[in-house]
């Protein structure tokens, strides 16, 4: 793969590196994966530590919640709900926003009101850019040194990537922050200039982070105590924890823990180590080979029985004219896999295996086809 100077230097490095001199993956020990993530939220050493810090910040704030839940208004009914909500509608609404537009845009929303309404729709857990800018790099390093959550460093070295990976690097000349600060305009953040971001070192501005923090929890507590008083809204928001936490698992599984585990007939993909699971994708519609094969798609469940509650939201949305435009591959994957029989592996026409150039020319040549006929229109 060519070198990218502007991916390869997006994320802050770690203090461990990425890779050591023969281009080897460098897998730090647990001791200084959590003396890392100590570093990058201390916001005390510095100030530029706060895009780091203010997920943590987020997590402690929940704790309270569970504890008061667990302490004074455990029942069945209420646990079963709030581990729905967050395995369900928070994992589904993570699909549907971080994942599918603010990273992908996958789709378009006809009113900035509806965009804001989808945002906000669950509880907030995470600043949008902690997401956004390392996925990007995530899809061009799948699986390499450089990837914020390898699943080859192991466990933590995902479950630690917000705090140890996610963070934009510190030192980005001024072309290279207009380029990443693009990742992020669709989706209504508000954006630091290059000298706010030389202060604070992050796209986002801190006050826009923490004001739409705040906002979005007051709104949330206070409608789920008025439908099931306290008892309902430390529930829910014990759901939400449960999934903060847990979501940060989901790229060592979904890359197969390190190792190849694709399936013929499941797995199409063969470039990274990206697996369809059933859980993510029946929950949440994160059929994570699928996505890798068709990034930029809105619906990524393509197989029978591969139910996609994600695309059946943003579907329903452009039904009743709230969203715009979509990008859906699931013709495209039938035509060019399912229905070539190509799933022992993924071999196109010619005969050879598709390699990770193949396919990124083949992205390449989707979006441009994609570009003619929206100019077009």
């Amino acid at each position: 793969m060519s070198k990218n100077v502007f991916i390869d230097n997006l994320l802050e490095t770690p203090s461990y590196g990425w890779q050591d001199a023969e281009g080897r993956l460098i897998i730090p020990t647990t001791k200084q994966l959590w003396a890392e993530a100590a570093r990058r939220i201390n916001i005390f050493r510095t100030r530029k530590n706060w895009i780091s810090a203010i997920s943590v910040i987020m997590m402690i704030c929940m704790i309270p919640f569970a504890v008061a839940f667990g302490a004074n208004y455990f029942s069945w009914p209420l646990a079963i709900g709030a581990v729905a909500y967050g395995m369900v509608v928070m994992g589904t609404h993570g699909t549907i926003w971080f994942h599918r537009y603010c990273t992908h845009r996958a789709y378009t929303f006809r009113h900035p009101i509806v965009r804001i309404l989808t945002q906000h729709l669950v509880i907030k857990t995470f600043p949008e850019e902690m997401y956004v800018i390392s996925h990007h790099v995530h899809h061009v390093k799948s699986d390499l040194p450089g990837d914020p959550y390898n699943p080859q460093g192991g466990l933590m070295y995902c479950m630690l990537s917000e705090t140890n990976h996610h963070s934009i690097n510190k030192n980005l000349c001024e072309a290279h922050y207009a380029k990443a600060a693009r990742f992020m305009q669709h989706t209504g953040v508000q954006i630091n200039s290059y000298e706010q971001y030389k202060r604070w070192a992050s796209i986002a501005t801190p006050q826009y982070t923490v004001f739409t923090w705040l906002i979005n929890w007051a709104f949330w507590y206070t409608a789920f105590y008025f439908i099931g008083g306290h008892a309902l809204a430390t529930a829910l928001f014990s759901g939400a924890l449960l999934w903060y936490i847990g979501v940060r698992a989901f790229n060592y599984t979904g890359h197969g823990k390190g190792e190849v585990k694709h399936k013929d007939g499941i797995d199409f993909d063969r470039s990274n180590l990206s697996i369809n699971q059933s859980r993510p994708g029946l929950l949440a519609g994160e059929w994570h080979n699928n996505h890798h094969l068709y990034p930029g798609s809105a619906r990524a469940g393509f197989l029978k029985g591969q139910l996609d509650l994600a695309w059946l939201y943003i579907y329903s949305l452009y039904k009743l004219k709230l969203v715009s435009s979509y990008k859906d591959s699931k013709a495209e994957f039938l035509r060019k896999y399912a229905l070539k029989g190509h799933a022992r592996d993924m071999k196109p026409l010619s005969g050879t295996a598709y390699t990770r150039a193949q396919l990124e020319e083949e992205g390449r040549r989707l979006e441009e086809e994609s570009r003619k006929l929206e100019e077009r229109a």
